[in-house]
């Protein structure tokens, strides 16, 4: 199986390093069970992400915690760094473009961006 279940236990080790694709769903959702096929054909082909999938009925505390209220919700992580989040079906392709995208970050520089706007942030947004 490409894909790994995804608990509030497991959660924090799971993406602090490498990609991490997240898939919300429940069983009872019906673009979720649509979904999952593709999610799973992507994951076969890239066993070098951590595909997971978080069971917002069993792990509703997680799910509160990222404010999912739609489901399948899809968000992207790198190196403990939340990149993306989306509500709804990705088609196959869109899931490969994501991850390409991803890979080309420099985490270095995405850092540095969320600490100036962490800073602007406690400065009040002020602008020189």
């Amino acid at each position: 199986m490409a894909t790994v279940d995804v608990t509030e236990q497991s959660f924090e080790g799971l993406v602090k390093t490498g990609i991490v694709f997240l898939d919300f769903w429940a069983s009872w959702c019906g673009p979720c069970r649509a979904f999952a096929p593709v999610y799973e054909k992507v994951a076969e082909q890239h066993p070098e992400v951590v595909w997971g999938k978080v069971d917002t009925e069993a792990q509703q505390r997680l799910a509160a915690s990222f404010g999912i209220r739609a489901i399948p919700t899809l968000m992207i992580f790198r190196d403990g760094v939340a990149l993306f989040s989306n509500a709804g079906t990705v088609p196959a392709e869109a899931l490969e473009d994501l991850l390409k995208q991803v890979q080309a970050l420099d985490m270095d520089e995405v850092r540095r961006d969320i600490a100036t706007r962490a800073k602007e942030g406690q400065d009040g947004g002020s602008v020189e």
